[in-house]
């Protein structure tokens, strides 16, 4: 990626100035950017071309609330994946110096740590460094933050140039620990902090996909996602070559498994890209310390519609299933929304969190599974955080006689929408339901059509009556020949008296195809769709899984022979009004 960064400004949520850094070239003010930025509708795209501004600028934000972060770039020939991942760091270091979550206050207070922050990660706007472990050994932290860090065992307050890495050390390859025999001698990882003690070490994998999918009205997806990423965290001593092997659902791994389940892959600098290109699924890597994102994917459900060959995962498998049905009730304005746990998932749950709970975790080259750790452990799937809104059309007046059977349901008439929310306490088992049966009041122009009648006539009654000579108020023109076809040669109709009725369009006020009091009453408004939000523990939409993880004890060093750390890993499925069901 090239380019530069060219200068940063921070705003809180009212929009006020907390904090502008410029690192080279003369880009326009914040002041400037500012008013240009929101005179763009919401939701705004995170880049925006700014032709009015001398230079032409391209600005890039980051709205992370209560922040927001703007970056406006001259240079229109810069990579913009450069400048939004720079923001999305610049976000994550401050997190890990100030704490989350991440106040305007806390900036304004800690305003030395921020810019010297700032200055480390880029260097006259060119990307020098962006991992936090690395930051706390150039950054000094004064006051309770530094002797808070220093207290738990990080530096925050030794400056040392020597420890800044330079460009010339981030090297695609990552240096194996094993080639120096002295910590003094080993190569720099710009990641990872050197001599790094723990008094318990710990490994922990958490696996979370968030799902898009898009439901028929008879069920049948139309689209299904699953966005992942597999967040790690690192608590071991010294520097750790780690494998973690993924596989896909019914055992498959490699090329025939992970290659054809997983796509768009991305991955942490520490992971190298050669052993996964050999061996899909496979992820050798020295961790930095603390928690990080490993890797991010994306699988999609239904393979089969883009060409691949069918396996376990091509059947969309949520845990929740849920009907819709309207014009119910006498006068069909009744609409029923059923929701009801899937058996299937509670059994491909229960088949996926028993294999879950007998991973062979391994610190050596032999297998250990960790049974005795799982057993204490709840692998049953639950469902919490159970959420339906359903949009209703603005014509409606109010949604009245809400029952539901559990749960609460609630009607916003400022922003049309209904929010059915189920307890996750007593948690829903399998095969359970629940029912939300509402009435809907509606439509408002039915009930004031007879007004807009009785003005109508009003209105024709006022109109003037023009005079019988052939004079034309002032400021219009009419062309007979217009209407020629018409209206006989020269003359002029009043407006009271009747238009000459065209065979195939009427024209006259009792002959309209609007309809009257003896028509039939229009249909009553009814919801078209609803999105379900959820979050599911021990279940992974895609089947993804891990196979093992194992420490290489040979090629590490600073770790102990005799040291076996604890490993865990975590399975959660989330719906943020990612699944849409259609009526």
């Amino acid at each position: 990626m090239s380019g530069a960064i060219e200068a940063l400004s921070i705003f809180d949520q009212h929009h006020n100035l907390i904090l502008s850094h410029t690192y080279r070239s003369r880009p326009p003010s914040a002041s400037t950017i500012l008013p240009l930025y929101l005179a763009h509708t919401s939701p705004r795209p995170p880049l925006l071309y700014l032709p009015s501004t001398t230079p032409p600028t391209v600005l890039f934000s980051l709205s992370s609330p209560p922040l927001l972060i703007l970056s406006p770039v001259t240079t229109l020939s810069t990579d913009p994946l450069l400048i939004l991942e720079f923001l999305h760091h610049v976000l994550a270091v401050l997190e890990e110096f100030l704490g989350a979550p991440l106040l305007p206050a806390k900036i304004e207070s800690n305003y030395e740590v921020v810019a010297q922050v700032l200055d480390q990660m880029c260097d006259g706007g060119l990307v020098n460094c962006t991992e936090g472990g690395v930051l706390r050994d150039v950054v000094d932290v004064p006051g309770w933050m530094g002797r808070l860090l220093g207290g738990v065992g990080l530096p925050g307050s030794t400056l040392s140039s020597s420890s800044t890495p330079s460009l010339s050390s981030l090297q695609p390859s990552i240096p194996h620990p094993s080639s120096s025999s002295s910590s003094n001698l080993a190569p720099a990882i710009p990641w990872r902090r050197p001599n790094i003690r723990h008094t318990s070490n710990e490994l922990y994998v958490d696996i979370l996909e968030s799902l898009s999918v898009t439901l028929a009205p008879s069920g049948r997806p139309l689209a299904a996602f699953a966005h992942g990423s597999i967040a790690f965290t690192s608590k071991i001593s010294g520097v750790p070559e780690l494998l973690l092997v993924l596989s896909a659902p019914g055992g498959g791994n490699g090329k025939n498994g992970i290659a054809n389940l997983v796509e768009w892959p991305v991955f942490h600098p520490c992971v190298r890209l050669a052993r996964w290109r050999d061996q899909p699924g496979e992820l050798s890597f020295v961790p930095p310390d603390g928690k990080f994102a490993l890797m991010g994917y994306e699988v999609d459900l239904l393979p089969f519609t883009s060409g691949k060959s069918g396996s376990a995962a091509s059947n969309v498998r949520l845990p929740v299933s849920v009907e819709i049905r309207t014009g119910l009730g006498p006068s069909g304005a009744d609409f029923e929304v059923r929701l009801l746990l899937s058996n299937t998932f509670h059994t491909a749950k229960s088949s996926t969190s028993s294999s879950s709970s007998s991973i062979p975790f391994s610190t050596s080259t032999s297998i250990n599974p960790l049974t005795s750790s799982s057993s204490s452990t709840n692998t049953q799937p639950t469902i919490e955080d159970l959420l339906l809104t359903i949009p209703i059309p603005p014509s409606v007046r109010t949604i009245s006689d809400l029952r539901a059977t559990r749960g609460e349901a609630v009607y916003a008439p400022s922003e049309h929408l209904l929010e059915w929310r189920i307890p996750s306490k007593p948690s829903v088992q399998a095969g359970g339901g629940a029912t939300l049966r509402c009435t809907v009041v509606g439509p408002v122009d039915q009930t004031e059509s007879p007004v807009d009648n009785e003005e109508g006539e009003e209105a024709d009654e006022e109109i003037p009556r023009p005079q019988d000579s052939h004079d034309t108020p002032s400021g219009y023109s009419y062309d007979p020949s217009r209407d020629a076809d018409r209206l006989p040669s020269g003359s002029y109709q009043s407006l009271s008296s009747p238009l000459p009725s065209p065979p195939t369009k009427p024209l006259t006020k009792t002959t309209k195809s609007l309809p009257t009091k003896s028509s039939s009453t229009p249909s009553t408004p009814m919801p078209t769709s609803l999105t379900l939000s959820f979050t599911t523990k021990n279940y992974l939409a895609s089947g993804l899984k891990v196979e093992k993880l194992t420490v290489d004890h040979r090629r590490s060093r600073g770790l102990g022979e005799g040291v076996r750390p604890y490993k865990g890993v975590r399975y959660v499925t989330v719906s943020k009004g990612g699944v849409e069901c259609r009526c």
